[in-house]
Order: C-alpha cells, then structure tokens, then sequence
C-alpha cells in the first residue's frame, strides 16, 4: 500500500509526488516508495522528511542525514534516493530489514538543538515501528540519545545507553574488506600492500578507512574540505599525502579512488579522470555513487572494477541493527567480515552475466526481496501476521 502522510502546511513542488510512487512488482520495490512523512514542528523549527522505501524484509532502517539543503525539492529527492539504496543495502547485507531514510533540513552547526532532536523522535515515534533511525552526515551518537527520549525505535546510541556507538567505526571496516575483496578480483591478492589508494573525504568514515590502509601497507593520498579532517588524518599518520581537492586527488596516479564523502561523486568527467589516470579500482563509502544511470557501465567499458557502495559500506548498518537486539561488537564485526565474501561473490555474478557489478548486485538484492516478499502468502495467526 501507498500513501504520503503529510504532517506540515508545506507539500512538495508540482511534479515531485509523480515521482515518488511506483507500484511494487513481484515483491520488488522499484523507484517507489511505500511511505513518505514530511515533519514540521513550528516551536523546534523543525523540518523534516522521513522516507520508507520498502518493508519487504521488515521495518525499514536507515539513517537521519541533518543537512543544508538549497530547497525543499531538493531535500526530498535525496530523502527518496537514500531510502532505496538502504532497501538494497539491507537486503544484500543479509538483514530482515527494510529500506528508510529521513532528513532534516538546516544546518546542523546552528540550528541543531535538544527541542528539534526531540520533536522529531516523536515523529518516529509516531510510525510505530515501520521505520527506524541511526546516524548519519550531520547527525551523531549524542543525538540518537536525544532522539531516543521520545522513541524507542531508534539505533547507534551511545554504550553508556545500551547502544552500538559509532557505526562509522563498522562502516570503514566493510569497506576495507571490500577494498580487500577487490584487490582480490584485480591483483590476486587481498591487500592493499604497495597500491596508492585516494580517499576523497576523510571525516566520520574515511579518517578510519585510512588507518586500515595505512596498517595494510597501502601508500595513502587524502583530501577533505575541512582542514580540521585533514589536520586529524595528518597527526595521527604523518606519511599520508595530502592533495588540496578532488581534482587535485584525481590526477594523482592511483591504484584505488575511495569516495567518501557525499553522493554523486562518480560523473561522466570524473570518471573519465580516472580512466586516464589509470586507477582500476573504485570502492568508497559515500552512499549513491553513481550520479546517473549508465555511469556503471561507463566505468567497466574503462576497465575499472567498480564495487558497489551499498555492499561494501553496508558495516555500519550491520553495526546498528545488530544494537536492536542487544549489541554485541564481535558479532556484528563478524557480520561485516562478509562483506569481503559477498563482494567477491558479485564480482564472479557480473563476469558470468557479462553485466557490471553494480547490476549484479541490484540484482543480487531483488531476488532475495522477491523471495522473502513471497513468504507473506503462508498466512500467520493473527498476533504474528507480517
């Protein structure tokens, strides 16, 4: 079932809610969405959008990004994109978890305080479990704490509350075993030892992706808009390079691009960057890489094995769903080590269907969404009925 609820006198620009409702096919999700929330709470100044793309697996996951946006329009849009990616990232890390997103608009250096976390954990609240929250850009493990004083479905608290803490800690090391896996596929062997990696974006995730390609030998090139990243990249591994942009980072003769800051880092000129640069690898942990369709297969025409980004940054939400049962580290470390499994397994897919990765794993997710979509036909008692 479809349907938009709408908490706030504002509503999205003409043309925006035609794009946000696709009919589910056998079980799989396409670019539509079960349910949007917009939240506005004049007191907080609150605004935000809660997306919950599909709960064929069970209640949708998925982080609450806190972010300046230009428009409104805009907003959706990425709340909408998001919220897809977590229903493939979910399904392909194995979770019983569906895809959400949620956004609040402002800027989280100024606008943030404990009234507007809180109204909108009564927000979420208000779902009743259809979609729970965590971390992400712009938001931290001291706000889940917040938020969680008006919900109970919320994750990536802090351990002094019972909770998993920095998912980005997860985050970094499935994209490591990702990094890993693909060197596997290119090289023959799972390490970074000797390679130039890039990391473009060196904050909650890329600062800790880098530690582990400096332990594995790697030679490490980063940059970040904010010096302060920079600076703490710089102290804690003094050999790291540092190149003043993307661009800069881009012409600097790497073996692997890591993006890890925002979306839609991978275009039609940064690609062809990379080709003539010669890097062979692309694996980061932004989320929504790819800015347009055909950009995948771009990349492979090029010869660079691209590995997806919702597989290989799916740690952190290995991390945060393991807290909804009580968290255990170890265990939801152990979780992520697959990541390297499943990487491989989808770079073996790709080759044998003669379709890039990112295809293969698109369709790795559906076939698992269709099927598990498929059990809600052998019918439960009432009190257990999905």
């Amino acid at each position: 079932m479809t349907d938009v609820q709408t908490v706030s006198a504002t509503h999205p620009a003409p043309g925006v809610l035609s794009r946000i409702f696709r009919t589910e096919q056998d079980g799989v999700p396409g670019d539509g969405h079960e349910q949007v929330v917009l939240c506005h709470d004049r007191a907080s100044g609150l605004k935000a959008i809660i997306a919950i793309h599909s709960t064929a697996l069970g209640p949708a996951l998925g982080g609450t990004r806190f972010f300046q946006y230009a428009t409104e329009e805009e907003a959706l849009e990425d709340a909408l994109r998001l919220s897809r990616g977590m229903s493939y990232k979910n399904a392909l890390a194995g979770l019983d978890l569906g895809g959400g997103k949620a956004v609040i608009i402002g800027d989280p250096n100024k606008d943030k305080n404990e009234a507007m976390l809180r109204a909108y954990g009564r927000f979420v609240q208000s779902l009743r479990g259809r979609y729970i929250t965590a971390c992400d850009v712009g938001t931290y493990v001291q706000d889940m704490d917040v938020i969680a004083r008006e919900t109970e479905f919320v994750t990536g608290r802090s351990p002094e509350n019972g909770g998993a803490g920095d998912s980005s800690i997860l985050t970094a090391f499935g994209v490591f075993q990702g990094m890993r896996a693909s060197a596997q596929a290119r090289w023959g062997q799972p390490t970074l030892r000797g390679k130039r990696v890039g990391v473009a974006g060196v904050g909650k995730v890329g600062h800790y992706l880098v530690g582990h390609l400096v332990a594995d030998g790697a030679v490490v090139v980063v940059t970040d808009v904010f010096e302060a990243a920079v600076n703490r990249v710089r102290a804690a591994h003094p050999d790291v390079e540092v190149v003043a942009d993307t661009a800069a980072l881009l012409q600097a003769k790497l073996d692997v691009y890591a993006p890890c800051a925002l979306g839609g880092a991978l275009d039609d000129d940064t690609v062809a960057a990379l080709g003539e640069a010669g890097t062979t690898i692309v694996c980061g942990a932004a989320n929504n890489q790819l800015a347009h369709p055909g950009v995948e297969k771009d990349l492979a025409d090029r010869g660079i094995l691209y590995a997806p980004d919702y597989l290989v940054n799916s740690g952190g939400v290995i991390q945060v769903a393991d807290e909804i049962e009580g968290f255990n580290f170890e265990r939801a470390k152990n979780k992520a080590t697959k990541i390297f499994d499943t990487t491989l397994e989808i770079f073996t897919r790709a080759a044998s269907d003669g379709v890039p990765p990112a295809v293969a794993a698109d369709r790795l997710a559906e076939k698992r969404m269709r099927e598990i979509s498929a059990l809600r036909t052998i019918l439960l008692p009432s009190a257990r009925r999905s």
